[in-house]
């Protein structure tokens, strides 16, 4: 399974952005997915994911603010990105993953300005 995301962007502070990861397999067999980001000079860290359940977890810096779902039909796993901040400038990755495999898609950037 191959991820693409997109929808990264330039975005004022208390903007929105909506990223997209497409796969080119069936996701319904992974048992989560989620996202990641990385900003400069940071190591990369969780920001949400979604499980085979439609259960979700946050990271605490963006709970409230960003909402993650999946359409299995449709092979994608969105993020709603809203109220951004600067803070929240980063590549964004996408991660799918199951007992045996752990899938990773080229990142996409946000920037947020002030």
């Amino acid at each position: 399974v191959q991820l693409q995301a997109s929808g990264g962007g330039l975005v004022q502070a208390g903007g929105s952005l909506r990223l997209s990861c497409a796969a080119s397999g069936s996701i319904a067999s992974l048992t989560a997915m989620g996202w990641y980001r990385q900003a400069p000079g940071k190591q990369r860290e969780l920001v949400a994911t979604i499980t085979n359940s439609d259960t979700t977890n946050y990271a605490s810096s963006v709970k409230g603010r960003f909402t993650v779902s999946r359409d299995n039909a449709k092979n994608t796993v969105d993020l709603q990105m809203n109220s951004l901040k600067p803070e929240d400038t980063a590549v964004y990755y996408c991660r799918g993953w199951s007992r045996r495999n752990n899938y990773w898609g080229h990142g996409t950037l946000v920037t947020v300005s002030s």
